[in-house]
C-alpha cells in the first residue's frame, strides 16, 4: 500500500482525481462552490422548520472582525458559513473577513499570531486549545449566555473548554463530532461479521483474515495527526488505561496502557503496513474512498466524500460505535470545536456576539456539514435525530446514521482528558502527539511496549509539572 494512489496527494488533488464534484473539491473556496441547500428545503420532512435566528447584539458593534478557521472536511459547510458570517456582519455594522486553512496549519498559525501579538480576532480549531489559556480571553460570559438561551452544554464540550483549576473558559465550544468506526460491509461479511466488528478482538481477528485472504488492509494511524491521536486514546481507555485520573494526576504508565500498546502492535503487524506511520489527517479518508481499506476510525466525512467520488464504495461503507475492550467501550470525540479570542483581538465584543449568533443557528451548521457537526446545546438542533433516522443526503440506506442519535453517541464518546478535564497539559500532550508516538515506537519494534509507555509517561510528567507550576493544572503528580 505504500505506493497507493493517494500517497502524497492533497485532499483537493485526490477528490479531483476521483472525479468529485466541484462543490466537494473546492474546500474552503466558496466562490466556486455550488451553494448547499438550506435546512428549510428538507425540514418539513425531517422535523420542525429551520430559520435563521437574529438577536440584536447587547451593545453597538462596528469595525473589523477577522475570523480564522479550518477548511471543513465537508466543504458545503464552508459554502454556507462564509456568507452566513458576512450577512451577520452587514446587519450589525461589522466588516467580517474569513480565512480558511488546512486544520494541521492552525496550531502553528495560532502560536505565531500570539507571539506577534496581532492577527485574527476569532480562531476556531477542531481540537482542544487549552494550552493557549494564558494568551486568550475568558469566554465564560459567552458560554453562560449560550446556556441561558439554549440549556445545558453537554459535558463533552464543557470539559474541553473549561479549566476547573482556574475556572477559566479558555475557549467556547458550541459543537463536537462523534468518532465511529467506518467499515466495508462486503469485506466483513466474508469473515462472518456482516455488521462489522463490535470489539477490539473482533477487529484484530476479522481484520487479519481480510488482509490475508482478500489483500485489503485496515487504516488506523500512528502518526502526528488528529485521527491517530483519537485512536490511541480510544484503545487505551477501552483497555482501562488513561493519561490522567479525574483529579489530573498522571496515570499513563499502567499495566492496562501497556496491554493496549501491545495490542496495537499486534494490530499493526497483522492488519496494516508502514504507511500508517506517515499519514496525515486525510490519509485514512482517501484510502477508504479509494476502496483500499477495510476499516478506519473516523467521522462520517470520508463516507460523505465517497458518496460523490466513489458511490459504489459509499454504498458499502457502514458504521459501528466505539469498540468494546476488556474494560469498556469509549471513543474520543473525533472533532471538538474550540473557538478562542486571543488577548490581542482588536474586536473582542464582535467576536463574542458572533459566537452567540453562530450557536443560535447551529442547526444550519449541522445541516450544511451534512450531519457532521453535532451541537453542544442539544436544543439548537431539534431535527438532528430525525435527520439521522432519514438522512437527507442519501438515496440508499437512509437510516445508516440512526445508530448515532445524539444521546446514544454521547454514551460512547468522551473528552480527550477522560476521566479528567482537557487541561493545558492535556492540550500540550495532544498537540505534541505523545500517545500516537508511544504506539508507533512499539509497533515498529523500536522499543518494547513497556519501554515506550515509560518514555511517554516521563514526557507527560514534564508537561504536567510545567503547567502545574503555573497554577493551571490540578493534581499532585
Amino acid at each position: 500500500m505504500s505506493n497507493g494512489p493517494w500517497r502524497g496527494m492533497s485532499r483537493r488533488e485526490f477528490l479531483i482525481a476521483a472525479g468529485a464534484t466541484a462543490a466537494l473539491v473546492a474546500c474552503g473556496n466558496g466562490d466556486d462552490d455550488a451553494a448547499a441547500p438550506s435546512p428549510d428545503d428538507v425540514a418539513e420532512d425531517a422535523g420542525a422548520p429551520v430559520t435563521t435566528v437574529f438577536n440584536e447584539p447587547s451593545s453597538r458593534l462596528s469595525g473589523e472582525l477577522r475570523i480564522l478557521l479550518w477548511s471543513h472536511f465537508v466543504p458545503s459547510h464552508d459554502t454556507w458559513f462564509d456568507p452566513f458570517a458576512r450577512d451577520w456582519g452587514g446587519k450589525v455594522g461589522v466588516n467580517v473577513t474569513i480565512d480558511h486553512i488546512n486544520t494541521a496549519e492552525i496550531p502553528g498559525r495560532i502560536a505565531s499570531e500570539i507571539a506577534a501579538g496581532q492577527g485574527h480576532d476569532l480562531i476556531q480549531h477542531i481540537s482542544v486549545l487549552s494550552q493557549y489559556e494564558p494568551s486568550v480571553l475568558d469566554l465564560k460570559d459567552v458560554t453562560e449566555e449560550a446556556a441561558k438561551r439554549h440549556g445545558e452544554q453537554v459535558e463533552i464540550c464543557q470539559r474541553t473548554s473549561l479549566n476547573p483549576t482556574t475556572g477559566v473558559y479558555y475557549a467556547f465550544s458550541p459543537g463536537w463530532v462523534p468518532d465511529p468506526g467506518d467499515y466495508r460491509k462486503s469485506l466483513w461479511e466474508q469473515v462472518g461479521l456482516p455488521n462489522g466488528p463490535s470489539t477490539w478482538d473482533e477487529l484484530l481477528t476479522g481484520g487479519t483474515e481480510i488482509k490475508s485472504r482478500l489483500g485489503v488492509q485496515m487504516g488506523i494511524g500512528m502518526s502526528q495527526e488528529i485521527d491517530s491521536n483519537m485512536a490511541a486514546r480510544a484503545l487505551m481507555w477501552s483497555f482501562g488505561g488513561s493519561l490522567q485520573d479525574e483529579n489530573e494526576n498522571v496515570t499513563l504508565n499502567s499495566p492496562q496502557t501497556v496491554e493496549a500498546v501491545e495490542f496495537m502492535s499486534r494490530l499493526f503487524r497483522q492488519t496494516m503496513t508502514e504507511e500508517v506511520f506517515a499519514w496525515n489527517a486525510a490519509s485514512n479518508n482517501q484510502g477508504l474512498i479509494a476502496g483500499q481499506l477495510s476499516y478506519i476510525l473516523n467521522s462520517i466525512s470520508a463516507w460523505r466524500t465517497a458518496q460523490e467520488a466513489n458511490p459504489d464504495v459509499a454504498d458499502d461503507v457502514f458504521f459501528v460505535p466505539a469498540l468494546e475492550g476488556p474494560a469498556t467501550a469509549l471513543a474520543a470525540q473525533h472533532v471538538l470545536y474550540n473557538w478562542i479570542v486571543p488577548k490581542h483581538a482588536g474586536n473582542p465584543d464582535a467576536a463574542k456576539e458572533f459566537l452567540l449568533h453562530y450557536t443560535d443557528n447551529f442547526a444550519h451548521a449541522t445541516y450544511n456539514s451534512k450531519l457532521y457537526d453535532f451541537p453542544a446545546f442539544k436544543s439548537t438542533v431539534p431535527q438532528l435525530d430525525a435527520w439521522l433516522d432519514d438522512d437527507p443526503f442519501s438515496t440508499t440506506n437512509k437510516d445508516k446514521l440512526a445508530f448515532m442519535k445524539f444521546d446514544d453517541a454521547l454514551k460512547w464518546s468522551t473528552n480527550i482528558g477522560h476521566p479528567g478535564p482537557a487541561s493545558t497539559a492535556v492540550g500540550e500532550v495532544l498537540g505534541t502527539f505523545v500517545l500516537p508516538n508511544m504506539m508507533a515506537r512499539a509497533a515498529r519494534g523500536q522499543q518494547s511496549p513497556q519501554q515506550s509507555v515509560a518514555e511517554a509517561e516521563a514526557e507527560v510528567k514534564r508537561i504536567y509539572a510545567k503547567w502545574r507550576a503555573q497554577g493551571l493544572v490540578g493534581g499532585e503528580r
